[in-house]
């Protein structure tokens, strides 16, 4: 469903900032895969997903979405494949629009759009049914404007409108790194149970080691822009977050100082 071949990215390169993102990164997930990463800062793990997106063109290599390779393909036009969801909860939304109309604008994504956004009785159910789901009472405050919600509430919305049309790819970029200790929980459960329940095959990116255990079916390790460990299933199930500690530093003698990703 998604596969990365030997991708790479420099900035500035041949200046004195000259900086390799990503080096011949090598990645492959098959259809339902839930993957976690983990990475120090700078290891280019958001580097990564914008590249999966199209938002950041790579030097070398291909990328392929559902078999597709999409590396010279217009960021829009990609838009049809994946659903993302970034650690801003305002980045996801559009804080002037309603409720139903972020909604509306979701459900046509990927699509051409005309001037309407298509609202109408057998939509608004349908939203209303969709929202109930996250137990944030949303369902019923469908007409208002998506700037008076919480953080919380914005990125819960933000996390079941990439989800809307079951997306190829759904890429999580840090999604509960800005919320509160309790919202991020609740966006955390909402993230098992959506990808669960549709299957989707999932890329997620987080700050949290305890969350990147808890959460999927392979775990992988970034450093300096390369995959340098990964764990799959049966031995991410005995996986602690010491032991992530102990690779980490073993394999390439570094330390993950974010005291934040203990949590």
């Amino acid at each position: 469903m998604l596969g990365l071949t030997n991708i790479s990215k420099t900035f500035f390169p041949n200046t004195v900032n000259e900086r390799r993102a990503l080096v011949n990164l090598n990645l492959n997930l098959e259809k339902g895969d839930f993957v976690t990463v983990i990475g120090s800062n700078g290891a280019g793990k958001s580097t990564m997903l914008n590249a999966i997106t199209g938002r950041l063109k790579i030097d070398e290599g291909e990328i392929f979405i559902d078999n597709v390779p999409v590396r010279r393909m217009p960021d829009y036009k990609r838009a049809r494949y994946y659903g993302r969801v970034f650690q801003d909860p305002m980045a996801g939304t559009a804080p002037d629009l309603t409720i139903e109309q972020n909604l509306a604008l979701a459900l046509e994504r990927g699509k051409g759009r005309g001037l309407k956004l298509g609202l109408n009785a057998k939509r608004r159910a349908f939203f209303r049914e969709q929202l109930e789901m996250l137990g944030l009472g949303l369902e019923n405050r469908l007409p208002a404007r998506v700037g008076l919600l919480s953080g919380g509430q914005r990125q819960a919305l933000s996390l079941l409108m990439a989800a809307f049309t079951k997306p190829n790819i759904l890429l999580l970029d840090e999604h509960t790194a800005a919320l509160d200790p309790q919202r991020a929980a609740h966006v955390t459960q909402l993230t098992e149970r959506i990808v669960s329940e549709s299957g989707l095959t999932t890329l997620m990116v987080t700050h949290n080691m305890a969350q990147a255990i808890e959460l999927g079916n392979r775990l992988i390790m970034m450093h300096e822009g390369q995959i340098i460990h990964t764990i799959e299933a049966e031995e991410k199930k005995k996986t602690t977050v010491d032991d992530l500690l102990d690779r980490f530093a073993n394999i390439k003698g570094a330390v993950l100082s974010d005291k934040q990703m203990l949590g």
